[in-house]
C-alpha cells in the first residue's frame, strides 16, 4: 500500500470517529438498554448476552471519546505551532481542511480579509483573483501528492504566488504573498497621454489608463471588446472600435509579469490607398498587385495591368477580378493574413470579357505603413490550364467509355432477353390475333432501344461496329436522295466525286449516320439558304503530317469534307465542339451528341476527323479513312446470309453456356424449337465438367465471352484440346473488338453481338453447322 493511500485511511478513519462520536448518546442509550434487559431477562444465557452487548456498546463510547480528544489535542497542537510558526508573519496564511473550510488564519490574514463574509477559502479569495475554486483543487490536488504546491496568478494589482503545504492528515497551510507591480503600467500610466491598457492571456482588460477610457468612451472589460481583430501583432495597424467610430492606430505590445500584455496605441489618419507606390514596384517585369485586408486593391503596377488589362483609374477588388477559386476568396485571404499558410498559390479565371484567360496568382502577407495587406504576384497559366483541360478531358472520356461499356453488356443482355421472348410469342400468334399488334410494337420499340445503346456508346468508341469493305462513291450515290430530303427546299446539295478513291473498311450504318450528322448541321447553320458541299477525293501522304495536334501517318487516304457557308463556329469553341453535349445551336435546338457521335463513329473506324471554320463565313468537316483493300473473302459473320426458314429443322447437339438466365432460356427455346438437341451450362465450369463424358457427342459450342470465373474463349480453347473439330460462336454485349485478339487464335468460330432476334441466332447457328 502506497504512502498517500496510508494517509488517506487515517484521515478517513479520524472523520468517521468525529462523525461517531457526536452521536455517542445513541451507543449510551443502547448501552443502557442492554443493562435493563439483562436485569429482567428470565434466563441466565439471555442475561449474559445483553450485558456483554452493553459493555460492548459503552467500550466503544469510550474508545470513541478517546479518538476525538487526541484529534482535538493534535488540532490544539497544530494550532499553537502555527501561531508560532507564522502567526506574525506579514504575509496572509490559512489552514484548511479536506473541503476548503477555514481553521486557522493569522494576524495577517484576518486584517486584510475580515471584511469578506465566508467561512471558506474560496470564499475569501473570490474577489482578489479570477476561479479560486479551479486554482485550489489544483494545488491542494498536487499536495496531497508531492507535500506541496506553487503557483503564479494574476491579479489586477500584480501577482500573487499561491503556495500550498499538507501538514497533517486533512490540514492545509497556504500562504498568499503578493507583489504589487511598480512599473509604468501601474498608477503611473494615468498621467501617458498616450492609451494604453493591461490585459491577461485570457485578454480579460486588468487596467485602462484615462487616455485609453477616453478613446473608448468608457472602461473596457475584454480586448474583443476593443478590436475587430482577434490576431494583433505589434507594430501593425489595427482597427479600433472608438467612442466616435473606427479609429486605426500602430498597435505596440509589452511582455508584462506574469504573462500580461501591455498594449499602446498610437491613432493614425486615414491616408488615401495607393499613394505609397514607387518606381521600383511600377517598373518591375513581373505582375504584382497590393490589396487591402478586405480585398480592395491598394496598388497594381504596369506589367499587371498590361495582363489584366486594366487602365490607370481603374481598381477593382479581388472579388471583382477573379473568380472560380471554389472557395470564399475571403477566407482565402483571411488565411494569409492571419499566416496560418505561409504563401498561397492558385489558379482563376480572370473577370475579362471576350475570352478565357486563366491566372495563377501567389498570395504574400505584407505591410505597408504599419497596415498589414497581401501582394499577389500574377502569372498568364492559360496555357497550363488548357492542358489540363484536355488531359481531364481524355480521363472523362476513357471513364465515360469504360462506364458506358458496362452498361451497355447489361443493357444488352436485358434487351436479348426481351426481343428474344417476342418474337417466341410471335411464333405462336398470327397477324389476325388481338395481340400480334401489341408484340410487333414491343419487338419494334427493342430495335429502336438497341439503336439508342449504340448512339450513346459512339462517342466513347465502345459501340459493337460491323466493318465490311466499302466504296464511298456507292455510299453517297446510294444516299442521295435521303440528304436532299434532310437538306430541303431552301439549300442546295451538290455532291462531287473525286478519282481513284480506294476502298475502305468501315461500318456502313454507322458511315452513313455520320454523313447524316454533319449535312443536318450544315443545314442549320445555314438559315439564309445557300450550296453544301460534299466532296471526295483521293489523298496519298509521303510522309507523316502535323495537322491540329494530330499525326497523320505516311499513306493512301479516301477523304470526305462537308463545307458550308453558314455561321461558322467561333475559334474558342473549336477546341470542344466534340465533346458530348456541347453544342454551338440555341437554347432547345440541339443535344450535342451529333459531333460527338461523328467523332465516336471516325475514331473507332480508324479515321480522323479536323474542323475549319470562321465567324459568318462558314466551317469545313473533313474526314481521313485509309484506304484498305480486301485481300480474302468475307467472313461468315460479315455476310448477309437470308433469314432463316423456321419451318426447317436442324440437326445437331449444341452446348449453350450463358451465365444470364432469361438469355439462356431464349436461346435453348429458340434452338430446340429448330429441331436441335441443346445442353445447358451457366459457367464454363460446368460445360467443361459436362465434356469430361466420351461418348457425348457435340456439334457446336454457342458461348457468351464475359461471364463470372472462366471467361468464353478460355474454357473454349481448353475444350478443343479433345474436341478440335467442333464449331464455335461467340455471343456478347461487348463490342466484337474485345474478342478479335482471342478469336483469331480460336478456329472455326463466329462472332454474334447482342442483342439477337430468333432469326438471326438460327442464321449464325445454320450457318455454322453447314460448313
Amino acid at each position: 500500500m502506497t504512502v498517500v493511500n496510508a494517509l488517506d485511511i487515517r484521515r478517513h478513519l479520524v472523520t468517521t470517529a468525529k462523525d461517531l462520536a457526536s452521536k455517542s448518546w445513541l451507543l449510551l442509550a443502547a448501552a443502557l438498554g442492554c443493562v435493563v434487559i439483562s436485569a429482567f431477562a428470565p434466563d441466565r444465557t439471555s442475561q449474559h448476552t445483553a450485558a456483554a452487548a452493553g459493555i460492548t456498546f459503552a467500550s466503544l463510547v469510550l474508545l470513541l471519546r478517546g479518538l476525538v480528544f487526541w484529534a482535538n489535542r493534535a488540532d490544539r497542537r497544530l494550532a499553537r505551532d502555527l501561531q508560532t510558526l507564522v502567526g506574525k508573519d506579514v504575509t496572509p496564511c490559512f489552514t484548511t481542511d479536506d473541503f476548503g473550510h477555514l481553521h486557522y488564519m493569522n494576524a495577517a490574514a484576518k486584517d486584510q480579509f475580515t471584511s469578506t463574509e465566508g467561512t471558506t477559502l474560496i470564499a475569501k479569495l473570490g474577489d482578489h483573483f479570477a476561479s479560486p475554486a479551479s486554482v485550489q483543487f489544483r494545488l491542494q490536488s498536487r499536495a496531497k501528492t508531492t507535500g506541496a504546491a506553487r503557483e503564479d496568478v494574476v491579479t489586477r494589482r500584480g501577482h500573487t504566488r499561491l503556495s500550498v503545504h499538507s501538514l497533517s492528515i486533512g490540514r492545509y497551510l497556504w500562504r498568499l504573498e503578493e507583489f504589487v507591480d511598480r512599473s509604468q503600467a501601474g498608477r503611473g500610466a494615468e498621467m501617458l497621454s498616450l492609451p494604453m491598457m493591461v490585459a491577461n492571456k485570457a485578454g480579460v482588460v486588468l487596467f485602462a489608463n484615462e487616455a485609453m477610457r477616453r478613446l473608448l468612451g468608457s472602461r473596457p472589460k475584454r480586448m474583443d471588446k476593443v478590436f475587430t481583430s482577434p490576431v494583433l501583432r505589434s507594430g501593425e495597424e489595427v482597427l479600433i472600435a472608438g467612442a466616435e467610430g473606427p479609429i486605426r492606430a500602430i498597435l505596440g505590445e509589452i511582455n508584462g509579469i506574469g504573462e500580461r500584455r501591455e498594449i499602446y496605441l498610437l491613432p493614425v489618419d486615414e491616408q488615401p490607398g495607393g499613394t505609397e507606390m514607387v518606381a521600383d514596384f511600377e517598373s518591375l517585369p513581373i505582375a504584382m498587385i497590393k490589396f487591402r485586408a478586405d480585398g480592395t486593391m491598394r496598388s497594381v503596377n504596369a506589367a499587371a495591368r498590361d495582363l489584366t488589362r486594366l487602365n490607370n483609374t481603374q481598381m477593382p477588388s479581388i472579388h471583382d477580378l477573379f473568380e472560380g477559386l471554389g472557395r470564399s476568396i475571403t477566407d482565402w485571404l483571411d488565411d494569409v493574413l492571419a499566416e496560418r499558410v505561409a504563401t498561397a498559390a492558385e489558379v482563376m479565371r480572370l473577370r475579362r470579357d471576350g475570352s478565357d484567360v486563366f491566372i495563377q496568382v501567389s498570395l504574400r502577407r505584407i505591410v505597408d505603413n504599419g497596415r498589414p495587406g497581401v501582394l499577389a504576384v500574377l502569372q498568364d497559366a492559360t496555357a497550363l490550364k488548357t492542358l489540363e483541360a484536355q488531359f481531364v478531358q481524355s480521363q472523362k472520356m476513357q471513364a465515360i467509355g469504360q462506364l458506358a461499356g458496362g452498361i451497355a453488356h447489361d443493357f444488352n443482355n436485358l434487351l436479348t432477353a426481351i426481343s428474344g421472348h417476342c418474337d417466341l410469342l410471335l411464333l405462336r400468334h398470327g397477324q389476325s390475333d388481338p395481340e400480334y399488334a401489341d408484340l410487333v410494337q414491343i419487338h419494334q420499340n427493342v430495335n429502336r432501344a438497341a439503336s439508342l445503346v449504340g448512339q450513346l456508346l459512339a462517342f466513347s468508341r465502345k459501340q459493337t461496329l460491323k466493318p465490311e469493305h466499302i466504296d464511298l462513291q456507292d455510299v453517297l450515290s446510294d444516299m442521295t436522295h435521303l440528304l436532299n430530303r434532310l437538306v430541303g427546299e431552301r439549300l442546295k446539295l451538290v455532291l462531287m466525286h473525286g478519282a481513284d478513291l480506294g476502298m475502305i473498311r468501315a461500318d456502313k450504318r454507322q458511315l452513313e449516320q455520320v454523313l447524316m450528322n454533319l449535312v443536318v448541321n450544315a443545314r442549320d447553320a445555314m438559315e439564309e439558304g445557300g450550296v453544301i458541299r460534299v466532296e471526295t477525293e483521293a489523298v496519298t501522304l509521303t510522309q507523316d503530317t502535323q495537322k491540329d495536334h494530330v499525326v497523320l501517318p505516311a499513306g493512301n487516304y479516301s477523304v470526305i469534307r462537308v463545307i458550308d457557308a453558314g455561321c461558322g463556329i467561333a475559334q474558342d469553341q473549336l477546341q470542344r465542339i466534340f465533346e458530348p453535349f456541347v453544342t454551338t445551336k440555341g437554347v432547345g435546338k440541339g443535344t450535342g451528341l451529333g459531333l460527338s457521335t461523328v467523332y465516336g463513329i471516325v475514331k473507332q473506324s480508324g479515321g480522323f476527323v479536323f474542323v475549319e471554320s470562321e465567324l459568318g463565313k462558314g466551317s469545313v468537316f473533313t474526314l481521313y479513312f485509309p484506304v484498305n483493300e480486301p485481300r480474302e473473302p468475307k467472313k461468315l459473320a460479315a455476310q448477309k446470309t437470308p433469314a432463316v426458314q423456321l419451318n426447317r429443322t436442324g440437326e445437331g447437339v449444341i452446348l449453350l453456356v450463358e451465365d444470364e438466365a432469361p438469355v439462356r432460356a431464349f436461346a435453348s427455346r429458340a434452338l430446340r424449337l429448330r429441331g436441335y438437341t441443346v445442353l445447358e451450362a451457366e459457367n464454363a465450369e460446368i460445360a467443361l465438367k459436362t465434356l469430361e463424358d466420351p461418348s457425348l457427342e457435340i456439334d457446336l459450342f454457342l458461348t457468351d465471352v464475359v461471364m463470372p470465373g472462366m471467361d468464353g474463349p478460355s474454357w473454349v480453347r481448353e475444350a478443343l484440346i479433345e474436341r478440335p473439330d467442333v464449331r464455335v460462336v461467340f455471343v456478347s454485349g461487348y463490342a466484337e473488338d474485345c474478342l478479335s485478339e482471342n478469336q483469331a487464335k480460336i478456329p472455326n468460330s463466329v462472332f454474334l453481338a447482342k442483342p439477337f432476334s430468333l432469326n438471326e441466332l438460327a442464321t449464325v447457328v445454320q450457318g455454322q453447322l453447314m460448313h
